[in-house]
């Protein structure tokens, strides 16, 4: 049997994209908050979750250039687990690799502006 492994996050970008360079090449990490309601004792209740975002290459400096805190954004891509040593201390991570980031708003000279889908005419 063959196993999928798919993110899909809508959210907004929690602080401003962070870059750094590889030996591949630029690597771009950002948080994204995602916001889920629930129901306990009947009162309803809203947590915020963080997701740590990493893209590389060409989509990595797309999203330095174009990203910045407090914009919303979709991203598609892989969840992945990895472990690392810090001062003598094995740490553990979770991250989801971006394979697509598109915008659902731009940063404005004043402030956001909203972009809607419904106005993209598809052929």
């Amino acid at each position: 049997m063959r196993s999928v492994n798919k993110v899909i996050l809508v959210g907004h970008v929690a602080a401003d994209p962070e870059s750094s360079e590889t030996k591949t090449g630029i690597r771009v990490t950002f948080p994204i908050a995602t916001h889920r309601e629930y129901t306990s004792d009947g009162e309803r209740k809203e947590v915020t979750d963080y997701h740590r975002v990493v893209a590389h290459g060409k989509l990595g400096e797309i999203c330095a250039k174009y990203l910045s805190k407090g914009q919303g954004v979709y991203v598609e891509g892989t969840l992945l687990n990895r472990a690392y040593e810090k001062e003598g201390e094995r740490k553990y991570i979770t991250e989801v690799r971006a394979d697509e980031v598109n915008m659902l708003t731009w940063k404005k000279k004043g402030g956001i502006e909203k972009v809607s889908l419904d106005s993209i005419p598809v052929d």
